[in-house]
């Protein structure tokens, strides 16, 4: 855009238009994260159509995540390449053909296949890591609060969808219901990626925050490759323990003769609580910095996960399933804010989608690790043990970076570089 008698374009970071587009944004992430939602709700109707055990009705979740995170990575090349709108459109075209094909599959592998192809790796990979690379690119001054917004949309998905997605299995069965989602989600992506044909302006370095170091060419003191491992590993134990009570909350309540639905309506608080997390978390963010935002929410995330063995009446798990969202939700968010904080401008766009796509296998990882468990143990408690072990181990890895940050022997070789 061109700049005249010295006023700012429409189109500059924090600008109305940023905004408007950020608010486009979410919407089109709500849409676009259903899938990941809607086959944890459809899983026990699905494994007793066809006939599998748990750790095979998970299956199709494991691979929407893999297709899912590895999607993302390549669909945020391309929008490098040619914008945000044409991925957009192939999000649209690949989300909204693989629910329809998938409500004709008749056997767990046909449908498992169907998600982490279609679904994942050409559907829902658009609407997450290329937005939220984006989103970091048009602001500037409150880029923490809106990736955070832009991240909620993942939580505004989880929960509008499992509800709706419950009601329609119970009046029109899963099928029918994946056919009218899948329509609904080719329509209004491919609509709501008109209001995103800009490109974003140019990079914008981050602002230096006291008690945050500025970018360096070795992030906490390490290389380029050997910080975006221990961010990958740390992505991959806190959503493996995420996906614990995310993915298998409706089977849970379930087995517990409560009912699919007030399972359904659990992993609906649980996101909604999730949402107000990553809005309050993006604050803290802004304030404290991505490292110490991770730390505090993992130890939250740790604390709400003890708390499910325990309690497990009808009340209590309502109370327990809205702490879990409220105490996790700011953990994804502070990864991207992370990689903007402490790793150079040129690489921070494929750094963050390398970490985001480490999260999502974690996600897939935990939804088939915790059926696995609970087929070998018929029980989740040691599903639930196994998602804090992995929990305490992201806890150590954001405290060890953070100790090389602010008083570890990263710390000389910050200041040097």
């Amino acid at each position: 855009m061109i700049m005249r008698a010295g006023r700012a374009t429409a189109h500059e970071p924090d600008s109305r238009y940023a905004w408007w587009r950020l608010v486009a944004t979410l919407a089109t992430m709500t849409v676009g994260s259903c899938a990941m939602y809607v086959v944890s709700v459809v899983l026990p109707a699905a494994q007793l159509e066809f006939g599998v055990a748990r750790a095979e009705a998970s299956l199709p979740y494991t691979l929407l995540m893999v297709g899912f995170g590895l999607g993302g990575v390549l669909m945020g090349r391309l929008v490098d390449r040619v914008g945000v709108m044409p991925v957009l459109w192939i999000g649209a075209a690949g989300l909204g053909s693989g629910f329809v094909l998938a409500a004709q599959t008749q056997s767990i592998a046909a449908f498992a296949i169907v998600h982490g192809l279609l679904m994942g790796l050409l559907g829902s990979s658009t609407s997450f890591a290329p937005l939220v690379a984006d989103t970091a690119q048009w602001f500037v001054r409150r880029r923490g609060i809106a990736v955070a917004i832009c991240a909620s949309g993942n939580y505004v998905a989880g929960t509008i969808w499992p509800p709706l997605i419950q009601w329609g299995i119970t009046n029109w069965g899963w099928r029918d219901t994946y056919v009218a989602l899948g329509l609904f989600c080719a329509a209004s992506m491919a609509l709501l990626a008109l209001a995103m044909r800009p490109r974003p302006p140019a990079a914008v370095p981050v602002p230096v925050r006291a008690g945050v170091p500025a970018a360096s060419e070795r992030p906490f003191g390490l290389s380029l490759n050997a910080a975006t491992g221990w961010l990958c590993l740390a992505g991959v134990a806190c959503c493996v323990a995420m996906a614990m009570p995310q993915v298998h909350i409706v089977a849970y309540c379930s087995d517990l003769g409560f009912g699919p639905a007030r399972g359904a309506e659990m992993l609906s608080l649980m996101l909604a609580t999730g949402i107000v997390s990553r809005l309050v978390m993006g604050a803290v963010c802004d304030r404290i910095g991505g490292l110490r935002t991770l730390l505090l929410g993992s130890t939250l995330q740790a604390i709400a996960l003890l708390m499910f063995l325990p309690f497990d009446g009808l009340v209590s798990l309502y109370l327990v399933s809205a702490l879990f969202g409220l105490f996790q939700g700011g953990i994804v968010p502070s990864y991207a804010i992370i990689v903007r904080e402490h790793f150079p401008l040129r690489v921070a766009g494929a750094r963050t989608g390398a970490v985001l796509m480490a999260t999502l296998f974690g996600m897939a990882l935990g939804g088939w690790m915790s059926g696995k468990v609970y087929d070998l143990t018929g029980s989740y408690d040691a599903a639930f043990v196994n998602g804090i072990a992995w929990n305490a181990l992201n806890m150590a890895i954001a405290g060890w970076l953070l100790w090389r940050v602010h008083g570890g022997p990263g710390r000389a070789r910050l200041a040097a570089a």
